[in-house]
């Protein structure tokens, strides 16, 4: 439910495995534990501590982010989507992810499993990646979004799993 965490990883998983980032993220948050450490190291250390991770512009990205926190937010991260995606590399998912798992704000969330569940549940065709696609999926998955202003969490983590675990590609 921490938001530096959840950002940290969720930058890290960007074309990056969940096994893969496993024992990265557990070294990084060792040497940057909170927003203030990451936000005042340099980008030297902050790529040295990325390295082996690849794709080093999500680093400078999460560098940056950590900054904008600090220095325009006192070190309180963002709550609302719109205010997350106006941080530096935080894009529609990932301010998402920030809002529904750190704060469970009811926030929409398309990854590979959701877009592959949505897509079948919403009888949506074409390629996942396609900009008409997506837009119909951000469509669906905001549609299905508990009414309130909290269950994001709960909501989104069983899209995710039934995608991954249920709805799983080639096996609908």
């Amino acid at each position: 439910r921490d938001p530096y965490r959840v950002l940290v990883s969720e930058m890290m998983l960007q074309q990056t495995t969940v096994a893969a980032v496993g024992p990265f993220f557990k070294r990084f948050l060792e040497r940057f534990p909170d927003v203030e450490a990451l936000a005042s190291a340099t980008e030297d250390d902050v790529l040295e501590a990325w390295a082996g991770l690849g794709y080093y512009r999500r680093a400078r990205l999460l560098h940056g982010a950590a900054r904008a926190v600090v220095l325009e937010h006192g070190g309180v991260f963002p709550h609302t989507v719109e205010e997350l995606q106006k941080l530096p590399g935080v894009g529609r998912y990932t301010a998402g992810a920030v809002a529904s798992f750190a704060f469970d704000r009811p926030a929409p969330i398309v990854e590979a499993n959701t877009a592959r569940l949505l897509a079948r549940l919403f009888a949506v065709s074409g390629s996942l990646t396609e900009g008409a696609v997506q837009r119909q999926l951000w469509s669906a998955a905001e549609a299905l979004l508990p009414q309130g202003s909290v269950g994001g969490h709960d909501h989104n983590s069983a899209l995710m799993d039934l995608g991954a675990l249920i709805c799983v590609p080639g096996k609908p």
